[in-house]
């Protein structure tokens, strides 16, 4: 099934919403037949001819994951599990889809593997233009990554009006990732006005859904009281509801909640346990946070036993993200 506005199946607002994936709009010119087909090695298992299917299913899995609004990174990681798992030659499957762009799905995730630099050096230019020529037949994927381009600018010009056109256009098909997408342009006055309570009305109706992302989005809203009321105790309702769908993210504000007596009892131990979880998913904010209750250790009421070792690795882990703080620190404790 092609994943596009042409004839996929509408998702049902009330079983499914959209996260979209951060990509681009434009890019050089390549000759698709400048590597020829070298796929007959390409797995024991799988035939030339089926990777079309490997294609379709990685794709729609993969809008799946959108709906259930899981991380860029976790993702990511699950294609290559996919491919892994079925012992699929990487090389020759990439070879596969310059040869085959022959529709909108094996364009987009051509697309995709440019963008993050899976088996190619990282090429926003290239991943952009393929995008654009598979939003162009109307593949939703596609449409939402330009969508995220023209909002950020990576690789193309920031273009809102052209953002909110395209997130109205999903929203009013019915597909619930433009819902969402919808209700970000209104909050943050993405080529429109800026109408924070129909953004939070069109996050509270994505909530609903159980998207992870939605969740965590509406928490921090509660949480800061910018554009609804303030209210913490449905904050930190909503960090448990993300956090219980394993987003990491969720599950770090869960523990700065319980650090913090956020709609809850301050409770040293669970915060840790939040931080520390959230730590082994790669969460550079909770490795920061976890990092800094090793270094302050009971001293600060942590509970936790101070150990300069274990704040070191763990400010190591999140600098190495890019964290700025967890940078500072590091350089800090290393001159001690």
């Amino acid at each position: 099934m092609q994943i596009n506005s042409k004839n996929v199946e509408t998702f049902d607002i009330n079983n499914t919403l959209c996260e979209s994936s951060q990509i681009a709009h434009n890019f050089n010119k390549m000759n698709i037949k400048e590597i020829g087909p070298t796929t007959k090695n390409i797995c024991e298992n799988i035939f030339e001819e089926d990777l079309s299917i490997v294609t379709n299913e990685l794709v729609n899995n993969h809008f799946k994951e959108l709906n259930e609004g899981k991380e860029k990174r976790v993702r990511k990681q699950n294609i290559l599990n996919y491919i892994n798992n079925r012992k699929i030659n990487i090389r020759e499957f990439f070879n596969w889809l310059l040869n085959n762009q022959n529709d909108s799905n094996s364009i987009c995730l051509l697309g995709y593997l440019n963008y993050h630099g899976i088996e190619v050096n990282v090429n926003e230019q290239r991943a952009l233009e393929l995008f654009q020529k598979a939003a162009n037949l109307g593949n939703i994927i596609a449409e939402l990554n330009l969508i995220n381009m023209y909002i950020d600018g990576k690789a193309v010009c920031k273009n809102y009006e052209k953002a909110f056109e395209l997130s109205k256009k999903l929203a009013d098909a019915g597909h619930s990732c433009g819902i969402n997408l919808l209700g970000y342009c209104y909050y943050n006055g993405i080529g429109t006005d800026v109408d924070m309570p129909k953004g939070v009305e069109l996050y509270q109706k994505t909530a609903k859904l159980g998207n992870c992302l939605a969740l965590y989005n509406l928490a921090h809203i509660y949480k800061d009281g910018e554009g609804i009321e303030q209210d913490h105790n449905k904050a930190f309702e909503f960090f448990k509801k993300s956090a219980e769908k394993e987003y990491s993210d969720g599950i770090t504000m869960l523990g700065y909640c319980y650090n913090n007596g956020i709609g809850t009892n301050i409770n040293k131990k669970k915060a840790f346990e939040s931080y520390q979880k959230a730590a082994y998913l790669g969460n550079h904010y909770a490795q920061t946070y976890l990092a800094l209750m090793y270094e302050t250790g009971d001293e600060a009421g942590n509970g936790v036993e101070k150990n300069t070792k274990q704040a070191i690795y763990w400010y190591k882990k999140a600098a190495k993200q890019g964290h700025e703080y967890a940078q500072y620190k590091l350089g800090e404790l290393s001159k001690k």
